[in-house]
């Protein structure tokens, strides 16, 4: 994945079948950047690698993809807006799940497909 920096975290709530992130997109992230001129849109693998990082981070595993699946870009994230990102993990089949949405707009899900021996089980 590309290592992108994370957005300002405005909130962080634990879920009963997950985590879920409140993160501000401010308008001078880099990744706006050409992308595209006449309208900036924040690029779909920032998503994927935010969605990566924070799964990462928070399920304890290294942040090795082995396949992405059900890969859906519904509405465009635009500079100055602020989405919650929910990422729960089935342990079981190796799969993050996320999704980027703001009340009823929803912006983009899939699962992430794990490589197995790169969970670390907690005990």
């Amino acid at each position: 994945m590309i290592k992108s920096n994370l957005p300002p975290i405005l909130a962080k709530r634990c879920l009963e079948d997950g985590v879920e992130w409140q993160l501000r997109i401010d308008a001078d992230l880099p990744y706006f950047e050409g992308h595209f001129p006449e309208q900036a849109v924040l690029p779909g693998v920032t998503q994927l690698d935010w969605a990566v990082q924070l799964g990462a981070s928070e399920f304890g595993y290294a942040p090795k993809v082995q396949s992405l699946e059900v890969l859906k870009f519904q509405q465009l994230i635009l500079p100055g807006s602020e989405v919650q990102l929910k990422i729960s993990l089935n342990r079981a089949k190796h799969k993050l799940t996320f999704a980027y949405y703001q009340d009823e707009q929803r912006f983009g899900s899939g699962r992430i497909c794990l490589t197995p021996n790169d969970i670390e089980e907690r005990g």
